[in-house]
């Protein structure tokens, strides 16, 4: 069994995060505008699934890993925005 864990956008991720994910991960970091107003930064969640790490933001985005180890980045559809 495997625990997952938060951390705030923008922030290193922590070391149970696989490099792959965490290169996906900081892509949806770098994309995200500047918030201007001062409002907290969303937060990551990373959980484990049948023993495969995904990663989701507090606004839906998520990112795991297809069958070859690359991250893919994508939007729950159940979040309201997608």
């Amino acid at each position: 069994m495997q625990l997952g864990t938060r951390w705030t956008s923008g922030d290193d991720a922590p070391k149970a995060v696989p490099d792959a994910l965490r290169r996906g991960i900081r892509s949806v970091d770098d994309a995200m505008p500047a918030d201007e107003l001062g409002q907290p930064r969303p937060r990551w969640t990373l959980t484990w699934l049948e023993g495969k790490p995904i990663a989701e933001l507090d606004t839906g985005v998520i990112v795991e890993l297809d069958a070859d180890g690359e991250a893919v980045v994508r939007h729950d559809p159940e979040d309201g925005f997608g």
